[in-house]
């Protein structure tokens, strides 16, 4: 789009500029699992990296209606509220809803940041992603929910055990997994069952 005002253009990109410096808070939020053979916690921007290119992954196996492009940008600025909210362990169901009260209230402050064309498609996505109604919004979800349980098969139970997570938490939390894609869900029961015998959930 061609700029016709190089004052108005100045200012807009002063407020992208702001919103940018202010993401980059999101490298300082750290999660509970740690980055694979290390004792380094991830951190929310990571996730949401790994998030994003799993989205792009896992495009083949996407129903029709699901747009993947949106579900990338999902995966990009759903956890942005985190800057001000923090990261709630995914099984902390009480923790999870005092939360959500903080969690809109950041995703006005920090998209608000931005010029109003942005911040309101900012914020939509970001309601879009919550409200988890859309095709595309559910599949996002889906690999939400799925890359911690990856991680954690993949790091012997790390945040399980360290959480005193139980077999029963997990599959009940992620059963959503089977509603989007019976088949990695069917695929993943059966490596829960194996981490529990190995001891990395009760």
């Amino acid at each position: 789009m061609a700029v016709t005002s190089s004052a108005l253009a100045f200012g807009e990109l002063t407020d992208v500029v702001a919103f940018l410096i202010e993401i980059d808070k999101l490298k300082n939020i750290q999660r509970r699992t740690k980055v694979l053979n290390t004792q380094r916690q991830e951190n929310t921007a990571e996730h949401s990296w790994h998030f994003a290119v799993a989205a792009m992954t896992l495009t083949p196996y996407a129903d029709d209606g699901v747009d993947m492009t949106r579900v990338t940008q999902m995966a990009l600025i759903h956890d942005i509220v985190e800057i001000d909210a923090g990261d709630v362990l995914v099984y902390d169901l009480a923790g999870r809803e005092a939360v959500h009260a903080l969690e809109a209230k950041a995703a006005q402050r920090l998209f608000g940041l931005l010029p109003a064309p942005q911040r309101r498609q900012f914020h939509e996505l970001w309601l879009e992603y919550e409200a988890r109604e859309t095709p595309s919004a559910r599949f996002a979800l889906m690999i939400d929910r799925l890359m911690p349980v990856l991680m954690n098969l993949h790091n012997q139970g790390q945040s399980w055990v360290e959480n005193g997570i139980t077999l029963d938490q997990v599959l009940t939390r992620n059963a959503f997994i089977a509603e989007v894609y019976p088949a990695l869900w069917t695929h993943l029961s059966q490596h829960l069952q194996q981490a529990q015998q190995r001891g990395w959930l009760k």
